[in-house]
């Protein structure tokens, strides 16, 4: 998630400590960008919960240095406000990858009736740090959140894990709930994409980090899912491929169903 990948766009300011953005849509060939706001379709099995997906990093975090590399307090220490995310060797940034996945979930979900705010509303801004983008599930009472992201391991590695939190402070409340969110999106994302459980970190698909602000500071079920190594050829294919995205976010609205029903 570290190296340093993006494309200049938008102004963008800060407020209140936090990083508030003003820019275009972006524009491509995947699904058209799901509102920041809540929103549901028709009643069906997800009817009254709450989600809140965050798209990892941002378009123009790479452009903006001195925004991003701003300390932030996480809970039991302070790391930088966001980072720029990796990519894959034919140039597939992380940011664009989250971007996408994140829009064809939150559309799969508003199917099934829930209602879904994403952490940014676009992928051509900076930020928000990680302290807000807690903050924005906190504030929705989400039922779940699930922050969205490619690794950037050594390119021999291969395959997902989702990151559960360990207790830090005041996310204690939290921590046995999102194992259950995690196993639920394992399980899930496992069945539906047969993508292998990460060879070079956690146990079983499974990893737990204190280290982690978007965790640390939820006070909601939360956890993230590093949906494959975008360093690793054939983990990249497939990150790269939009019909396997869209097979990543349907098995993802799976795991959610699992674990909210």
């Amino acid at each position: 998630m570290e190296k340093l990948v993006g494309k200049p766009v938008a102004a963008c300011l800060v407020c209140l400590g936090l990083l508030a953005c003003h820019a275009r849509p972006a524009t491509g060939s995947g699904p058209p960008p799901a509102s920041k706001g809540g929103g549901s379709a028709a009643p069906g099995p997800l009817s009254g919960k709450v989600i809140v997906l965050d798209p990892g990093h941002n378009g123009g975090n790479a452009a903006h240095p001195e925004a991003i590399s701003r300390p932030v307090w996480v809970g039991n220490g302070r790391k930088a406000c966001n980072t720029t995310g990796t990519a894959t060797a034919d140039g597939y940034a992380e940011h664009a990858f989250t971007w996408d996945v994140s829009n064809r979930l939150a559309k799969a979900l508003r199917a099934r009736g829930a209602r879904v705010t994403l952490t940014r509303g676009s992928d051509a801004g900076v930020g928000p740090c990680v302290t807000e983008r807690a903050t924005i599930g906190n504030r929705a009472r989400a039922d779940a959140t699930l922050s969205i992201h490619g690794d950037g391991a050594a390119a021999a590695r291969h395959g997902f894990h989702v990151i559960l939190p360990m207790p830090v402070g005041g996310n204690r409340g939290i921590v046995a709930p999102s194992a259950r969110l995690g196993t639920a999106i394992r399980d899930a994302y496992r069945s539906g994409t047969s993508m292998p459980y990460a060879d070079y970190l956690g146990k079983d698909g499974l990893d737990r980090r204190d280290d982690l602000g978007g965790l640390n500071m939820s006070t909601v079920p939360a956890v993230f899912i590093e949906c494959g190594n975008m360093k690793n050829p054939g983990d990249a294919a497939r990150m790269s491929s939009a019909a396997f995205r869209q097979i990543m976010a349907e098995s993802l609205a799976e795991g959610f169903e699992d674990y909210l029903r």
